[in-house]
């Protein structure tokens, strides 16, 4: 039996190798020719690989890397093997007779001897024998290569030969693009005039890339399948499965082909785990910069999409899933989207602020709190060491507030909510254009489960479990039935670990109040008047960055939890532990990031009492108070201040300065274990050893979350802050090219991953759609004074007018009622006696019955606030279902155009049954005829059963006869 016609020469239950056993392309007929492998020995050993793209002759591409450490003495560096795997009946016995352990057979210099390698050393190799020629027989081809610059790790290059490919692609239901092409369906009329002018307009800005505009014809795609390869254009087969697809392809095998030199069968996935292999990649296409670099995608990618100088310029979406998959692609598409997106919102956000400038001197209610004439003494803003202070003090913070606390945050509010709801519709047509477009509007996700293998360490659970089952152990067998009990406990456990983090949080944010009472109190006694006077934005100011460094510390800390809890539940595939992670990281990160800025928005001087009558913390602290013109302006502060400094900080140097300080250890690790050769080794180096120095793809989560988070800020409070999404936009310009730069520049290139969509994150953006209408209506309605304006405007204003409303909003009372200790130490701070103070609140003055009691407009103004809630939410969820509803999920002409792919699909099978059948009837024809001819006796080759000899009826008269 030839070892490349099954995946397996032994029967599966014999050999406890857990692999699909299907037969290969030979089994009908495409028999690879003979003799295609070429003997390493017969290449000049200096023979030029194209830098390591392909085989030792210059033929075979590399599909795939496997990266391993071994020991060696340092002597016998230059005696390093390079070992080619051929394809003989006999690979897998060959992989250890061309490649002998060390000291068995390995010739050396005279005196030089091998090092006794340990055990663990030599079981790792003895799992990589097997696995290897396990590769062999599943039919990859495979060759190895120690003789590198890189000291101690060796290289095993796979390539995978056009029936694997083709065996493999049938098997994965990889859509292939046919010879049938189609025309696409063209706008006409205006929109046609429209989108040529908008073409012309847009070209500047369109990237240098084949295929990038719009296209007139398209390819009709279909699964691959060996027996209809004529469908397929096959003129070149080496460039009919791109590197990706071959990379793919290749990964796949390596997840299923196990070895079993362990106790339980190892994967890919678990060799990784376990240290046997240090790690597997694909390779890039090739250099990305240089003068005589060879033309390649990466280097097409580096100069149209990754680089700073091309910000203004398009994505080449399509060349980028060309080369890095959907699942990739569709995060830099839905980003760009998203700051597309993101110019009108902060165009109109613009606008907004500048109405706040505009209108600030014709706010009443600030003008009159500057208005020294008023002379209206506040009460202390805390206990003993604050004194009465003159509400014109705080005048500039009332003219601030009025910037971002006007008519127009309202409707900004309103704009942001449908402006929402308007992009995840416009990102659900974006993306189905590209599901047409990348020809998965067929893919499903039960496709993508043939490929959902499980995680290494559920399998390594799973071997657990059995080996307790089997286990005749009595403590070990009353463990067995109380593993669902055990499974509850571990989800509590999980939970009460998710739970005491978050109480972290809120525990950090309740230290960060007591440092603003406590500060707030140090700075009163100072003795300086510049420093008592700016005492709310001194507090305020290093509060905020407190909040920011801890947050950006906690982010980090929570990420590696996250990750930590989940692997306590031991999902069973990748899919499974993605999504967990993802849910658990957003929970925890979403507190961090927004705990402090809720505390102002609905906490801040809602709890703080009345003079006289404070509410304090353990007994000593008490509760802070907002500035006269409310709360907002602070709240503007600290989510201008956590939003910008979590983009500049964490968004962008550390994703800058971080992969360059590893870059550099690389470097520094590498020129310390060949400082003699390292120059030498820098401009020979192979493209796996270059790649092997890049970082390791560690998933899109954190670059989803960054961008997630960012939209929280942009929608959740952007009543306080309508330049958020200018900021957002700022941002993004340089996120996008600077994500593009790391995939392409330092990265090793991911695996492919088939997706339709971004999977769970747009359920997130959703909800976090909806919980900003409620959010927003809330500040507007509590934190802000919006709604007390109205009440006064329409309830107790005189004249029509906000005259008066400052006074109307504020309290009386009368010092001698402070209790024991709590009075000013200096009540003539001011320059005369205090009688009475004012204070924030709707309380009945001292002089009533039921002084201090909450007055009538309180409750006036509370029902307002709550009908404000219900209305503003109801409303605008109610445009933003009505946009959904309005704007359909898939556009129509892409509707049409997969109608008219389905038609084609179908003609071109019945053409292809028709054509069957009209050959089948012309050869019936033909047999036919030939049986109605007669036949002569004489001339035997006129007899239709006659093969040069006679007919049996002739043989038989003229036998007898």
């Amino acid at each position: 039996m030839r070892v490349n016609e099954k995946y397996s020469t032994l029967p599966a239950e014999d050999r406890s190798v857990h692999i699909i056993n299907i037969c290969a392309i030979e089994d009908i007929g495409y028999l690879p020719s003979e003799g295609t492998l070429l003997n390493s020995l017969s290449v000049d050993p200096d023979a030029k690989c194209r830098y390591g793209l392909y085989f030792r002759d210059g033929r075979r591409k590399v599909d795939y890397i496997l990266v391993y450490h071994h020991k060696r003495p340092s002597g016998s560096r230059t005696l390093a093997r390079r070992v080619q795997h051929s394809d003989t009946p006999f690979g897998a016995r060959s992989l250890k007779q061309d490649h002998p352990l060390p000291g068995k057979g390995a010739p050396l210099d005279a005196g030089a001897a091998e090092p006794p390698m340990d055990y663990h050393e030599d079981d790792k190799r003895l799992r990589r024998e097997e696995y290897e020629g396990n590769l062999l027989e599943a039919g990859l081809e495979l060759e190895r290569d120690e003789d590198t610059k890189i000291h101690g790790v060796g290289f095993v290059k796979i390539h995978a030969p056009w029936n694997v490919l083709c065996r493999e692609a049938e098997f994965l239901k990889l859509k292939m693009p046919t010879k049938k092409m189609y025309h696409i369906n063209e706008t006409r009329g205006l929109l046609k005039k429209i989108n040529s002018v908008l073409q012309k307009i847009t070209d500047p800005i369109q990237p240098k890339v084949a295929d990038h505009r719009p296209q007139t014809m398209k390819r009709l795609s279909y699964p691959f399948s060996r027996e209809k390869q004529h469908l397929f254009d096959l003129s070149d087969k080496d460039s009919f499965f791109d590197s990706k697809t071959r990379s793919t392809i290749v990964y796949e095998i390596l997840k299923r082909t196990t070895c079993t030199k362990a106790k339980y069968s190892m994967g890919i996935t678990s060799l990784l785990a376990n240290g046997v292999y240090a790690a597997a990649y694909p390779l890039h296409d090739g250099d990305y910069e240089g003068e005589n670099v060879e033309f390649n995608d990466r280097k097409l990618l580096y100069e149209e999409w990754a680089r700073y100088g091309v910000f203004y310029k398009y994505q080449p979406i399509d060349l980028v899933r060309k080369y890095f998959g959907e699942k990739i692609s569709l995060y830099f598409a839905w980003l760009g989207v998203y700051t597309q997106m993101l110019i009108p919102a902060s165009v109109v956000g613009i606008i907004v602020f500048l109405y706040g400038c505009a209108t600030m001197d014709e706010n009443i209610p600030s003008m009159e709190m500057c208005d020294q004439r008023y002379n209206i003494t506040m009460c202390p803003l805390c206990d003993k060491t604050c004194s009465y202070w003159k509400m014109s003090s705080a005048c500039a913070t009332a003219r601030a507030s009025h910037l971002f606390d006007n008519p127009a945050t309202v409707f900004f509010s309103v704009f942001m909510a449908l402006w929402a709801a308007t992009f995840m519709e416009h990102w659900k047509r974006k993306q189905m254009r590209l599901n047409y477009r990348w020809d998965l509007t067929g893919f499903e996700e039960e496709e993508e489960a043939v490929k959902d293998h499980p995680r290494a360490e559920y399998e390594a659970r799973v071997l657990e479990k059995s080996l307790k089952k089997e286990s005749k152990n009595k403590e070990k067998r009353r463990h067995i039935p109380e593993d669902s009990t055990n499974k509850w406990k571990q989800r509590v456990k999980t939970a009460m670990a998710g739970v005491k983090l978050i109480a972290v949080t809120f525990a950090i944010v309740l230290g960060v109040i007591i440092y603003r009472i406590s500060m707030a109190a140090a700075l009163a006694m100072n003795s300086s008047p510049s420093v008592r006077s700016n005492i709310r934005v001194t507090v305020t100011a290093t509060a905020v960055i407190i909040n920011l460094v801890v947050i950006i510390l906690l982010d980090e800390v929570y990420g590696c939890i996250a990750r930590w809890l989940t692997k306590i539940e031991v999902p069973k595939t990748e899919k499974s532990f993605e999504e967990r992670l993802i849910f658990k990281a957003f929970l925890l990160k979403f507190v961090n990031s927004y705990t402090p800025i809720f505390y102002v928005a609905f906490f801040k001087g809602r709890f703080v009492g009345r003079p006289g009558d404070y509410v304090y913390i353990f007994h000593y602290f008490r509760m802070e108070e907002c500035a006269p013109g409310g709360c907002l302006m602070e709240l503007c502060i600290q989510l201008s201040i956590i939003m910008l400094g979590k983009q500049l900080i964490q968004n962008n140097l550390f994703e800058i300065g971080i992969p360059k300080m590893k870059k550099f250890i690389r470097y520094l690790k590498l020129k310390r274990q060949s400082p003699t050769h390292h120059e030498e080794s820098v401009k020979r180096r192979q493209r796996y050893e270059v790649d092997y120095n890049l970082e390791p793809f560690a998933g899109l989560t954190p670059e989803y979350m960054e961008m997630i988070i960012q939209f929280g800020f942009v929608t959740l409070f952007v009543a306080s802050f309508p330049l958020a999404p200018l900021f957002a936009l700022l941002n993004n310009i340089i996120e996008i090219r600077l994500d593009a730069k790391k995939f392409v520049t330092e990265l090793r290139r991911p695996v492919v991953v088939r997706a339709k969509d971004i999977g769970i994150w747009y359920n997130i953006l959703r909800g976090i759609g909806k919980l900003a209408v409620i959010i927003n209506a809330f500040v507007i309605s509590f934190t802000s004074d919006f709604i007390p304006r109205l009440v006064y405007l329409y309830m107790y204003s005189k004249d029509g007018t906000m005259h008066g409303f400052v006074n109307h909003t504020l309290s009386s009372f009368n010092v001698s009622d402070f209790q024991n200790g709590t009075a000013p130490n200096d009540p003539l701070d001011l320059g005369y006696e205090v009688q009475i103070c004012r204070y924030k609140d709707y309380r009945e003055p001292p002089w009533s019955e039921n002084k201090y009691d909450i007055s009538k407009d309180f409750w006036a103004v509370l029902a307002a606030r709550l009908a404000f809630v219900i209305v503003f939410q109801n409303l605008v969820m109610f445009m933003s279902d009505f946009v959904d509803w309005v704007i359909p999920d898939i556009p129509k002409d892409i509707s049409q155009q997969i109608h008219k792919e389905k038609v084609l699909m179908v003609e071109l099978f019945m053409r292809e049954e028709q054509d069957k059948q009209q050959l089948l009837d012309t050869w019936m024809e033909k047999e036919r005829q030939k049986d109605e001819v007669p036949c002569n006796h004489h001339d035997p080759k006129a007899c239709p059963d006659s093969l040069g000899s006679p007919a049996p009826s002739q043989a038989y008269h003229g036998g007898v006869l």
